[in-house]
């Protein structure tokens, strides 16, 4: 398999693994804590491969995502579009951060995107969450160091571009 067959099948797999993770059911008590992982697979790719990750992208991602977890359609696409707009406008700023100005960055990026998700739930008509529906966030911040490391470590074994 040449290098980039092998380049498109780690990005479809990587945005395949999101979508599919989001789906995993958790208990009750720990459903808060269940990380936005499209999200964070689309900021890595949008760090790293500027020209792959386009706001096209984020939007089909984000219909995927709406229609596998049957909420309003188009509320994680205008997410999705929002958070890459936002990084990839950035990149070269966010790209050679220090790890930790580069999670505080996602952090912001995760906060913006839940307020965002909380607008268009409560236009529709939803009532407002409860406060540890915040708390999500706070831990794709904290898996970010790790995420970013192991996908870039895998890229470069795999020399992928």
């Amino acid at each position: 398999m040449n290098r980039q067959r092998l380049s498109l099948w780690w990005f479809i797999g990587t945005l395949v693994f999101a979508l599919l993770s989001m789906l995993v059911p958790l208990p009750g008590v720990l459903e808060p804590f269940k990380p936005y992982w499209p999200a964070l697979i689309l900021l890595y790719w949008s760090l790293e491969s500027e020209d792959r990750v386009t706001l096209g992208l984020a939007f089909a991602i984000g219909l995927g995502a709406d229609l596998l977890n049957g909420v309003v359609l188009g509320e994680q696409a205008l997410r999705l579009c929002a958070l890459v707009f936002i990084a990839l406008r950035f990149r070269s700023r966010l790209r050679f951060f220090p790890m930790w100005q580069q999670t505080l960055a996602v952090l912001a990026l995760l906060l913006n995107d839940r307020l965002l998700l909380l607008i268009v739930r409560v236009l529709a008509g939803a009532s407002l969450p409860p406060a540890s529906w915040w708390i999500s966030p706070f831990i794709g911040a904290l898996l970010w160091p790790f995420l970013f490391l192991l996908l870039d470590d895998l890229r470069a074994r795999l020399r992928i571009q």
